[in-house]
């Protein structure tokens, strides 16, 4: 079994006021009128011109539905800046040969009807639907995805549940690889974890036999072959971009690719205040010893699946499960049991930890805990 280590130590509405018609109705009624109906009576006979009582909700900004939506656009660049959306939903339609760059979080995004155009989009708090578009080249990360009746898309994704292809195309897809300054604090507000991304775990809801509707981009894939940066000439020209992995927020796995060895190992994080960035310098000492990432999952947890999950003598894991999620990831590669052990050890002697003791149980720990943690998430 694996080994520990760790260091001791909707407002509710106003009541509407009553309006003269029904305390009249009250009365031809013969229902007694309380004194709040009184005094409604008598505002409304002794002070005809008194101004209309506000709410809350009279008070916000009026919404222009064309700041929200690129429609009928053609050889353009253009988006929104930060701040433009902040969590409202957001619409693309019947654009062609445009480059599209949303740097903000929404709550859903659909793109319908464009042809031939790249898209970047911000973190989706819920869904993005593609309808009838092809040729599209995109960058997404959301709740959920899903396109219907679209050919050829190529699609860099970070998806927190399995991504649904209907009656479509010549589709691929690759890791999300993208950086902007303000992206980890939009992927926060939209609710998304950057280590829960099924983006090689496609559904294809409509298959045809003995056909293949997608695929998975090559391993060594770069955006920028596929995406460009904004035009200098842009109002987007300010904005840092990045899209070296070192740099991507999300963490670039392999997913559904094959593995290249027969020896995985698991790596559980507990919760902790430095939780995700002892992961990502994880990731970085594994990868640099040639251990590739496979799949990560950040999920929480309850005292009855500590059993479940990683066996006997864990009874120490039941206060740290409390604390909040784990972030566990799995690295593949000979010798990768040993050299997770020995990064344990040396880089994360104070923190909480789980490794896979041995290759011999390894395959069985990634099996535990993954298919707990797809069961946890609905996959």
């Amino acid at each position: 079994m694996g080994c520990f280590f760790s260091k001791k130590s909707r407002r509710k509405c106003p009541d509407r006021e009553p309006a003269l018609s029904d305390i009249e109705e009250d009365a031809t009624n013969n229902i007694p009128a309380t004194s709040t109906e009184v005094n409604a009576t008598a505002l409304s006979t002794n002070n005809t011109e008194e101004a209309p009582k506000q709410y809350s909700w009279d008070k916000r900004p009026k919404v222009d539905p064309k700041d929200f939506m690129l429609t009928g656009l053609k050889d353009v660049t253009v988006g929104r800046l930060p701040g433009k959306l902040n969590g409202q939903q957001f619409v693309i339609q019947e654009c062609e040969n445009c480059c599209i760059y949303v740097f903000d979080h929404s709550a859903t995004i659909t793109i319908d009807d464009c042809v031939n155009c790249r898209i970047v989009l911000g973190p989706v708090k819920g869904s993005v639907f593609f309808r009838d578009c092809k040729d599209i080249k995109c960058v997404v990360a959301c709740q959920q995805f899903r396109t219907r009746d679209c050919k050829k898309m190529e699609v860099f994704l970070c998806c927190a549940t399995q991504p649904i292809i209907e009656s479509s195309t010549g589709m691929k897809f690759a890791c999300y690889q993208y950086y902007y300054p303000d992206v980890a604090f939009h992927f926060k507000d939209a609710g998304l974890s950057i280590f829960n991304n099924n983006w090689s775990n496609i559904h294809d809801f409509t298959p045809v036999s003995g056909e293949t509707n997608w695929s998975l981009l090559p391993e060594d894939v770069a955006v920028l072959d596929h995406l460009p940066l904004p035009d200098s000439e842009s109002e987007f020209k300010s904005i840092r971009i990045s899209t070296e992995v070192a740099r991507s927020i999300v963490p670039l796995t392999k997913g559904n690719r094959r593995k290249g060895s027969d020896e995985t190992c698991l790596f559980v994080f507990f919760a902790g205040d430095y939780t995700t960035a002892n992961a990502r310098k994880l990731i970085d000492e594994a990868t640099a010893k040639g251990f590739p990432l496979v799949q990560t999952k950040e999920v929480s947890m309850r005292p009855e699946d500590v059993q479940r999950v990683f066996g006997a003598n864990t009874e120490s894991l039941i206060e740290w499960i409390a604390k909040g999620a784990v972030v566990a990831l799995e690295f593949n590669g000979d010798g990768v049991v040993e050299a997770c052990r020995n990064i344990a050890s040396d880089v994360f002697s104070g923190t909480k930890v789980f490794v896979s003791e041995n290759k011999d149980t390894a395959s069985r720990d990634v099996d535990n805990f993954f298919n707990f943690a797809d069961m946890q998430m609905g996959l």
